[in-house]
């Protein structure tokens, strides 16, 4: 009951702000119906649903829901966080600080995956060893709970709303050009589905969706990037050249 107030509770922040957000990119004009493309992207809804599905029926206890029970294997995990990195808000954020801070901007994304494991080295032995499975259990086991408790749980939903608006931005904008639906409605749809995957099916079912969302990127920009090498024959210089 408490994650589900507590994901509810941030998605409504969330969407509030993508609501709030949206109308600044401008109108978005709706396409002929792409039947292929709104067939994919109700084949993978339902796909990850599915996985939650399976994930929230072998949720028993709190290290299933927090840690997937420590079933997934250093090379799935990896997909997982390859996925969580490479997402809308990265690309928008990133691409937004390139746009207005010139080649500075990529300072940011170097240092968020270089800051990374760094916190991970620092805090992951630590939870291991005392049976926990947040920050705010390792703090508080020196320092004052509700204080502590009361201190995470807003840093962590100020920093994790920004991050959500530009995700359900790009989401909900997705939904509404594929199926023409108002702009707040395909944000609450978004924010919905968002709820689903982690309130129920936990650890588990985040790790797959992210999984099957880095195979899915990774593929889609390797194919371009050698569509577009294999235009300019497979020559950087002719490339950099045309872009410059």
């Amino acid at each position: 009951m408490n994650r589900l107030f507590l994901g509810l509770t941030l998605a409504v922040i969330a969407a509030s702000a993508a609501y709030a957000a949206g109308p600044d990119l401008g109108a978005v004009a709706q396409s002929a119906t792409n039947w292929p493309a709104i067939l994919m992207f109700l084949f993978f809804v339902l796909l990850t649903l599915g996985i939650t599905y399976k994930a929230a029926k072998g949720t028993k206890s709190a290290a299933d829901f927090y840690a997937a029970g420590g079933g997934i294997s250093a090379r799935t995990n990896s997909l997982a966080i390859a996925g969580d990195y490479m997402s809308a808000a990265s690309f928008l954020g990133i691409s937004g600080l390139v746009y207005t801070s010139g080649f500075d901007g990529l300072i940011y994304s170097t240092g968020f995956l270089v800051g990374w494991p760094i916190v991970l080295f620092l805090v992951a032995e630590r939870l291991r060893n005392l049976g926990k499975f947040t920050f705010a259990d390792v703090a508080s086991f020196r320092l004052d709970q509700t204080a502590i408790r009361i201190i995470s749980a807003v840093g962590t939903l100020v920093v994790v709303a920004f991050y959500l608006i530009a995700q359900m931005v790009g989401a909900g904008k997705l939904i509404q050009l594929l199926f023409g639906l108002p702009y707040l409605y395909a944000v609450i749809i978004v924010g919905v589905l968002m709820i689903v995957y982690v309130a129920f099916g936990g650890m588990k079912a985040t790790t797959w969706v992210q999984v099957i969302k880095a195979c899915l990127l990774l593929g889609g920009a390797t194919f371009m990037a050698v569509a577009v090498l294999f235009k300019y024959g497979f020559n950087p210089e002719a490339l950099f050249a045309s872009a410059v």
